[in-house]
């Protein structure tokens, strides 16, 4: 790639929140370590009652580690840059630097898409083919399964960076944004960003839509099976074995849907709004889904209320 390509910006800066204050930098960046402390303490403590407990090695638990990895590397792609941003005033990131983030923060969105849509496909393949259960879905399917979704994100991910790197960047270097992302990066290219910005959206509505599609079609599916189960406490059974897998799926999709429809029927946020709203969706769930995993997931509950009554014992 040569240099007149791309222009005379060498290195971009993380700006942030564009409307906040100088005197609340350091409380952005408190919250915002703070936030990643959850993240990783939460994560990490789900890694290591899987790693400790065999009873977890099964395939629902292996999907959910696999989930807990893409968290907590997206977390660490993104956060400690824009908490030394605040806390340092170190917004400075370099031309590939930023592209290299970029190309992190859709690649890890990507496999958590795919990573739900296998969740979604247990859960399914569990209710409504119950017998034939152990026969389709073993760990050496899921690991076939969340290998394939590794691998499979590389597409679209790299996709957007070879399309965006190549753009002249000669005006502002200021990126509008908590980290860099596809669209923050080509609003600076000083070219008619249109046949550039629709591949990409055409890519992120693959991406996003078409693990959701799949999703949509297996829990209706499984509710048209649970509502033909007789017994009242059998269909309460069975669908709070899809609790934790819904809000989690919710948590992902929903916020992205609003966000996306939003902007397409010409709702307009002011840019901090937009950026909080972002960094909502992209933080809440990777610290909210550890206590999903604890608290509606019977294995790992029974083990934390051991654990806790084990150190009760101690205490007394």
């Amino acid at each position: 790639m040569s240099v007149r390509n791309h222009s005379f910006v060498t290195a971009f800066v993380i700006v942030g929140f564009p409307g906040l204050q100088p005197e609340f930098y350091g409380l952005a960046s408190t919250v915002l370590f703070l936030v990643y402390c959850c993240i990783l303490i939460g994560n990490v403590v789900v890694i290591i009652l899987f790693a400790t407990h065999n009873v977890l090695h099964k395939p629902m638990y292996f999907i959910i580690l696999n989930l807990v990895v893409s968290d907590v590397l997206f977390s660490t792609t993104t956060l400690p840059k824009i908490i030394a941003r605040y806390w340092f005033q170190a917004g400075a990131i370099s031309f590939f630097g930023c592209f290299l983030q970029m190309y992190l923060v859709h690649y890890f969105g990507a496999v958590t898409s795919l990573l739900l849509l296998i969740m979604a496909l247990d859960r399914y393949v569990s209710i409504c083919f119950p017998l034939r259960y152990p026969m389709i879905i073993n760990n050496s399917t899921i690991h076939i399964l969340n290998v394939t979704a590794w691998v499979l994100a590389h597409l679209p991910s790299l996709s957007m960076v070879i399309r965006a790197y190549p753009l002249p960047y000669c005006d502002s270097n200021k990126i509008m944004q908590c980290y860099c992302d596809h669209i923050a990066i080509t609003t600076l290219a000083c070219t008619d960003r249109a046949p550039y910005s629709f591949p990409a959206f055409v890519v992120a509505m693959v991406v996003l839509l078409g693990p959701l599609a799949f999703i949509i079609f297996t829990y209706c599916s499984i509710i048209v099976a649970v509502v033909q189960i007789a017994s009242p406490q059998g269909r309460l059974k069975t669908l709070s074995t899809c609790s934790g897998q819904l809000i989690i799926i919710a948590l992902y999709y929903l916020p992205r849907c609003f966000v996306y429809l939003a902007s397409n029927i010409g709702i307009r946020f002011s840019a901090d709004l937009r950026i909080v709203i972002i960094m909502l969706y992209s933080l809440l769930p990777p610290m909210i889904n550890p206590l999903i995993y604890c608290l509606r997931t019977d294995e790992i509950k029974q083990i934390m209320i051991k654990r806790f009554r084990r150190i009760q014992v101690h205490v007394q």
